[in-house]
């Protein structure tokens, strides 16, 4: 099964958990919670405002002490978080952005992804780092499979190439965070259509 994991947007938004919790809802299966800048007290302040039921999907990538608290999905390792935290016995994810870093890390961590595969939509300059044919040779090697999402510039009209690459799902960011978050929900759904027709 095809797997979508949203990632917040880096700045906190209004009416940030209630689109969260709208996202849950519809069918989202996991989140990324992402705000490098945002403090304890900010992140946690999000999370209170998430519905409980929803925690075991969320996934931190600051403030992992956080995971620990509130029994949260999972932590992702980062180049600012490279440590899990004392206590966590929870899910662990990375960030891999070449095919030899995948392949080193692929049995250290619970999923991974791999970026970008497209022309980044969040971040400016961030070009697409991979070939067709190296991600199908990934496939055949069996580094690039169902623990590995695609990450950087994924939308609407190319995440149906993501199947044919191996990848057991995509992480989304640029894309459902354009206009702040106004439409989200709807592109949210419109992806999960896509996928599903």
């Amino acid at each position: 099964m095809f797997n979508i994991i949203v990632i917040t947007a880096e700045n906190i938004i209004n009416c940030e958990a209630e689109i969260i919790n709208t996202l849950f809802h519809s069918g989202l299966s996991r989140l990324h919670l992402r705000k490098p800048k945002a403090t304890y007290s900010q992140m946690e302040e999000i999370i209170n405002c998430i519905d409980k039921k929803y925690y075991d999907r969320i996934v931190v990538h600051d403030h992992h002490e956080l995971a620990v608290k509130y029994n949260l999905g999972g932590i992702h390792i980062n180049s600012r978080n490279r440590e899990r935290p004392i206590g966590y016995n929870g899910s662990v994810s990375c960030s891999c952005h070449s095919i030899s870093e995948l392949k080193d890390k692929r049995d250290e961590f619970d999923y991974l992804s791999l970026s970008p595969i497209f022309n980044s939509i969040s971040k400016e300059g961030y070009q697409s780092n991979f070939t067709a044919s190296q991600l199908i040779k990934a496939r055949k090697d069996g580094i690039i499979d169902d623990k590995v999402y695609a990450l950087g510039g994924v939308d609407v009209d190319n995440i149906s190439l993501l199947g044919h690459y191996g990848f057991g799902g995509a992480m989304i960011l640029g894309y459902m965070w354009d206009n702040d978050g106004d439409k989200a929900v709807e592109i949210f759904i419109h992806i999960l259509r896509s996928i599903n027709s």
